[in-house]
């Protein structure tokens, strides 16, 4: 797999620099998406401010089921590898969940709760029709508080956005990641 734009060469500028510092743990390089939007530094912004990784309304796992459903669904190993890597672990997935994560039923699982299976549902939903239909908003509404419904729905658009650029730009997954199983 050949990547279609090079990662940007260091020394990269003071304030990205410090932001890559900040998202990777000690002693790992930036990831290959990182230093690929870094060609644009505009855009590398904006995308870091855009990130949803930080401490927000949701579990760390409801988040990681987001992510990586979405990105599963989308096709982008690259990101979903990281965060399987990353994270998978940390929030309790095995093997079952991870091949849950990227099945088409993946919904229908037994690795899942009534409550993790809500969020993929409405992953799955959004991603099939951009949009959420009544029974199943009734389902979040009655689960979810307004401010990690608005979190759900963003985290879910952003992570297609990621999955849409790490498809495009053919990045090869990190050393580390995990496959698709």
């Amino acid at each position: 797999m050949t990547a279609r734009i090079a990662p940007a060469p260091r020394p990269y500028e003071k304030d990205m620099e410090e932001t890559l510092e900040k998202l990777m743990p000690p002693g790992v390089e930036p990831l290959s998406l990182f230093r690929t939007l870094a060609v644009n530094p505009r855009v590398f912004r904006r995308f870091m401010a855009g990130g949803l990784l930080d401490k927000g309304s949701l579990t760390l796992r409801d988040r990681e089921i987001v992510i990586d459903r979405a990105t599963g669904l989308c096709g982008a190993e690259y990101e979903w590898g990281v965060h399987m890597a990353l994270f998978g672990e940390r929030v309790g997935f095995g093997e079952a969940e991870a091949r849950a994560l990227v099945a088409p039923d993946g919904a229908e699982a037994a690795c899942w709760s009534v409550h993790d299976r809500l969020l993929i549902r409405m992953v799955d939903q959004l991603h099939e029709t951009a949009t959420i239909d009544d029974v199943l908003w009734a389902e979040l509404a009655e689960e979810f508080e307004a401010e990690q419904l608005i979190e759900l729905l963003v985290l879910t658009g952003f992570y297609h956005m990621v999955s849409f650029t790490v498809n495009a730009l053919n990045l090869a997954p990190e050393a580390y990641a995990q496959r698709f199983p």
